[in-house]
């Protein structure tokens, strides 16, 4: 995001994202798919770029 020059406040005020998926976000927990796509299209780039996957199995 910082690099795209996008803030928290941008994606609340600009982007209608609501403070809980916010608060997902930087917790790690889960959200839905439409929101990742919202992101990669905000942020113009691929969910590969903003996802990690972490196997716990």
């Amino acid at each position: 995001m910082a690099e795209k020059g996008i803030n928290q406040y941008q994606l609340i005020k600009d982007y209608h994202f609501s403070t809980g998926t916010l608060d997902a976000l930087r917790k790690n927990k889960s959200v839905t798919v439409n929101t990742i796509v919202t992101l990669c299209l905000i942020l113009d780039c691929t969910p590969n770029d903003i996802l990690k996957v972490n196997r716990t199995v």
